[in-house]
């Protein structure tokens, strides 16, 4: 029986506390970071080109690099996880970001160099050999976690491992880019950062997230992977869609040539541009090379979006 203390009138009762409520299973990020992180990032990098520009020197050029690569992909993955991902831990995507992306980047850089360059073959082995590593490292980082599956973890995991692949396959083009033989090309980096982030939400991390979502969604419920007809037929599609923004530009030089009756030449899809163009043709090579990006873009977001609809029929799937 519990015992009562007497206390003077007047006296306030002491609380007794009430139940404890269990910690949040996943930190609490507040709500629009994602904007917040996107808007530091760009104004870091846009006072990083003024330093480059005003002083004349190499030596801000790798915090240039990394601010012009990393803002659009790291917002994303934030809003991936405030909107979609809060359930999966943060571990997990960090793995998928670092770790994944590191795999992939390094995994088809080495690959890629034994392609032939430049050529058609470039561009289609390039897809699919980027695609299938980065499918090869999402399946390497949720080996040991059976219990994460579905086309919504898919969807998540995968856009944030291709999101960490263009990070640093952003940066290695920006280097690529800036330095030359002449010195550093600012304009050029610049120019290819802008282009690189405006391009961002619509490549790696999309096509990742599209065959992430295929195959935690055929995955077995003891965690092993299955390889099946669905998932092998959307890595060489999403491999398509890779080849096929690669080659815009090729592709839009070939119509080109061939609308304009210009004398077609087998190197013509090579070197990325057309001997002495006129007016019209580069005119009608900017419509056609903005023009197919832009289809290529809105068929993977009509994909992504199709494979969201369809989770609640595949989420029990055996």
């Amino acid at each position: 029986m519990a015992v009562t203390q007497n206390q003077p009138p007047g006296t306030p009762r002491a609380r007794v506390p009430g139940p404890q409520q269990p910690p949040p299973s996943h930190p609490r990020i507040p709500v629009g970071l994602w904007k917040r992180c996107l808007g530091i990032g760009l104004a870091l990098w846009a006072l990083a080109a003024i330093v480059t520009y005003a002083a004349t020197s190499a030596a801000p050029l790798p915090a240039l690099i990394l601010l012009g690569s990393f803002p659009v992909p790291v917002a994303f993955v934030l809003r991936a996880y405030e909107r979609h991902g809060r359930d999966l831990g943060v571990n997990l995507i960090l793995g998928c970001f670092l770790t994944g992306g590191t795999l992939g980047a390094l995994g088809a850089s080495v690959t890629e160099y034994q392609l032939p360059h430049p050529s058609l073959w470039m561009y289609a082995g390039a897809g699919l050999i980027e695609e299938a590593v980065k499918l090869g490292a999402l399946v390497y980082v949720l080996r040991r976690q059976p219990w994460i599956r579905g086309p919504r973890a898919g969807l998540v995991l995968g856009a944030t491992l291709g999101f960490g692949f263009a990070a640093l396959e952003g940066a290695g083009h920006a280097f690529d880019a800036a330095v030359s033989l002449q010195g550093v090309d600012l304009r050029t980096l610049l120019g290819a950062e802008v282009l690189r982030g405006v391009l961002t939400p619509f490549g790696h991390g999309l096509w990742t997230a599209v065959t992430g979502a295929v195959l935690l969604a055929y995955r077995r419920p003891d965690g092993r992977f299955r390889l099946t007809a669905p998932v092998l037929g959307t890595c060489l599609g999403v491999s398509l869609l890779h080849a096929l923004r690669d080659s815009t530009d090729g592709i839009a030089l070939w119509l080109v040539a061939r609308l304009s009756r210009a004398g077609l030449d087998r190197t013509l899809f090579g070197p990325g541009r057309l001997p002495r163009p006129t007016g019209a043709q580069d005119h009608l090579f900017t419509l056609l090379s903005v023009g197919g990006l832009f289809l290529v873009a809105l068929a993977g977001v009509a994909w992504a979006r199709s494979l969201a609809r369809r989770d609640a029929t595949w989420r029990n799937t055996p």
